[in-house]
């Protein structure tokens, strides 16, 4: 078998779902704008066989293309992720799109090539394959944002996500080419081996700043996460269910396989850099978001904060980290696709509520949703024993035994002071005067989303071994 050959069955998965891409976009454009609804479903029944696909694709290490690409058991979980996260999504929202009169074929087409994108994005072993497959991802992304164009918040949000993504592309690859400056190669494993012989210079260390710099960015991690709570609420709320998935799961792998694959060597400088903005995100996310009366603006500022304590399990810089992150990043999905979906049930009549003043009383009205919705909040918050505790733990648990303890210490404490705001809606879900009720019918789609999230999150503990058991085993891909 050929070279070629063998990278495209490498790369199968990635060709079924770009294959599957452009002929969902020919059939949209043949079949007009009402084709959305078939479209969607197509893209999910895509995912699904994309992810079937990886799952048949062994557990053994291989790469394509000159080590540009590699899929192992890190990729393969990652993938599962994105995939699951992008079609849960597109079922959920196609009640809310069909009422905002947003039902256009494009919008489950440029879903699925930034899906495309991230899946490239975890397979990424060359500086040249993470710069294409994260512009693949945000230039879908631009779009998605601004998808209502009628709207003017959400237009804003998408001229506010590009100018910024435009950036911080812009930072990340000025590092990108000091790292090629100072080791004259792209490859992960080439650079690897020449810091590990020739140490860590200062225009490497410049470099790297910049190339963390823009993956920050892209995980809305502080200081660079100026555009999330704008473009979180501008957006139509289907879409930020997407942002706050998919796309957070793929750049933090990325980020991870970045750094423990091209740096190891340089573990010591880059540990620093990322304790920091591990720090600031947590205390952002912690306090910022204490004020907040829209719920989405809320989850911006939620998210931030999550992303600061994954952060602290890439710090660790150790297997054990980095499985914290992979079981943050899978419970992290879950939940906040659970909300989500909860928030897209916030309806009267045809008309979207995002106060969290609308949730008064909830659990008078609809006592099912609003326990779940109570649920979700509790997680979020690291209450145990419901399944955001085990993220928070496997992370600080992480932290120290890489004997990070002041920044576990961080961690606890950031999250006790952010269990506020989680907290508080809670409170007005169960003690406030109740408000109009929301609109009985929520769909057959939605409830389900939000029933399967509730008993994953509540029963987590009871099947948890699975879910541990892979990450472990993905982890370890990364430190042969």
């Amino acid at each position: 078998m050929s070279p070629l050959q063998t990278s495209i069955g490498v790369l199968c998965p990635e060709f079924i779902v770009a294959l599957g891409a452009m002929a969902l976009m020919m059939l949209g454009v043949f079949m007009g704008e009402r084709s959305q609804r078939l479209i969607s479903f197509l893209a999910v029944a895509l995912f699904v066989v994309a992810g079937i696909v990886v799952l048949l694709s062994g557990p053994g290490r291989a790469v394509a293309f000159n080590g540009a690409f590699i899929a192992d058991r890190f990729a393969s979980f990652v993938k599962l992720l994105i995939l699951g996260g992008a079609a849960f999504v597109l079922i959920m929202g196609q009640g809310f799109i069909v009422r905002q009169k947003m039902d256009r074929f494009e919008l489950p087409v440029l879903v699925t090539f930034s899906v495309l994108g991230m899946m490239l994005m975890a397979s990424a072993g060359d500086f040249i394959t993470l710069y294409l497959s994260l512009e693949l991802q945000s230039l879908a992304l631009y779009v998605l944002a601004a998808f209502d164009r009628d709207n003017l918040r959400s237009t804003e949000a998408g001229l506010k996500y590009f100018v910024l993504g435009a950036l911080s592309s812009g930072m990340m690859l000025y590092g990108i080419s000091l790292i090629y400056g100072f080791t004259g190669t792209t490859s992960f494993a080439k650079v690897a081996v020449i810091v590990q012989a020739s140490g860590v210079s200062i225009g490497l260390v410049f470099g790297l700043v910049f190339l963390i710099s823009g993956l920050a960015f892209k995980v809305a991690a502080v200081p660079f996460h100026m555009w999330t709570p704008d473009v979180y609420e501008g957006a139509p709320t289907p879409i930020t269910a997407f942002f706050a998935a998919s796309p957070k799961v793929a750049a933090m792998a990325l980020f991870v396989r970045t750094l423990a694959e091209a740096f190891p060597a340089a573990l010591d400088q880059w540990r620093q850099i990322i304790i920091f903005i591990a720090i600031l995100s947590m205390a952002l996310g912690a306090v910022a978001a204490i004020g907040q009366n829209n719920i989405k603006r809320l989850m911006a500022y939620s998210s931030i904060a999550n992303m600061g304590y994954i952060l602290i399990g890439l710090a660790a810089g150790t297997p054990e980290g980095v499985q914290g992150v992979l079981i943050y990043l899978a419970i992290y999905l879950v939940t906040n696709i659970g909300i989500f979906a909860c928030i897209l049930a916030m309806r009267r009549g045809d008309h979207m509520v995002e106060n969290i003043g609308d949730l008064s009383g909830l659990a008078q009205t609809r006592p099912g949703y609003a326990f779940v919705f109570a649920m979700l909040m509790f997680s979020l918050a690291g209450i145990p024993p419901l399944a955001g505790f085990f993220a928070k733990f496997y992370v600080f648990l992480a932290a120290v035994k890489a004997g990070l303890y002041p920044l576990a210490v961080i961690g606890v404490v950031a999250s006790v002071v952010g269990a506020y705001y989680y907290l508080r809606i809670v409170k007005v879900i169960y003690f406030d005067e109740p408000a109009p009720a929301f609109e009985s019918k929520m769909g057959f789609s939605l409830a389900s989303i939000i029933t399967v999230a509730g008993i994953f999150t509540v029963f987590f503990l009871v099947a948890a071994g699975p879910l541990v058991t892979s990450a472990a085993s993905a982890a370890a891909a990364l430190f042969p």
